[in-house]
């Protein structure tokens, strides 16, 4: 279950509790630590003083243990700041069309029956001499198919017409395109196929802790990472 962004001060607010419960659990054992030196001092034989480098290897595992509990509030604090930063910036993409991974296009029609279709697009390691794209209906019969010629590497996006190889304005609906990529030497190369989606609202922690954004019921959630170009 995720947790809503409003919600995120509530989160704050127990990861602060935490943070308290540690910083005292860590003073206790420092505390228990020089009660028992101490002790130890105090009923040690004369003839058998505390040699000194055994009372420098006690003190430094008690600074060690402060420095670590140092460390850990530091790091804790980075985390937060982190959280929050990536929270705002999820936050300003909300209302915004992005390209993710995946291969639907989605057509419709203005008042007047011109088609308008979203997007679609790709991403190559390499770049490539020739990038071909088939659109497919949703019985899987190819509608159109066409040369984008070549293409940098990186991420392209790119937009069909909502015609047919005839010219023929297509139905509203859902599609899928499908791409292959070639090099320079006619050689298939890998490309990941890109659709376009609107991001809804942002999740500041989902279940695997990082920020999520929401696409909606067909798109789900993706994390930042997943966005691989603001439109």
């Amino acid at each position: 279950m995720t947790t809503p962004i409003g919600a995120s001060s509530a989160a704050a607010q127990t990861s602060t509790l935490d943070a308290a419960a540690s910083a005292k659990q860590s003073a206790e054992l420092r505390n228990n630590f020089m009660t028992l030196l101490l002790t130890q001092l105090q009923n040690q034989d004369p003839l058998k003083p505390l040699e000194n480098h055994e009372m420098t290897s006690q003190l430094a595992q008690i600074n060690t243990v402060s420095g670590i509990e140092e460390l850990n509030q530091t790091l804790q604090g980075l985390t937060e700041q982190m959280d929050a930063n990536q929270a705002l910036q999820a936050s300003a993409l909300i209302g915004q069309g992005v390209m993710v991974e995946g291969n639907r296009v989605l057509l419709e029609h203005d008042d007047e029956g011109a088609p308008h279709a979203t997007p679609f697009g790709l991403e190559l390691d390499e770049p490539a001499e020739n990038v071909v794209a088939t659109i497919t209906n949703a019985s899987g019969q190819v509608v159109n198919r066409y040369e984008l010629g070549s293409v940098k590497a990186g991420v392209e996006s790119f937009r069909w017409d909502g015609t047919t190889s005839e010219g023929e304005t297509v139905s509203p609906g859902a599609y899928q395109v499908r791409l292959e990529a070639l090099d320079a030497d006619g050689e298939p190369l890998a490309v990941t196929p890109l659709h376009y989606a609107m991001v809804n609202s942002v999740t500041p922690r989902g279940d695997d802790g990082q920020v999520r954004l929401d696409l909606g019921a067909i798109y789900g959630q993706v994390g930042l990472d997943d966005i691989k170009q603001i439109l």
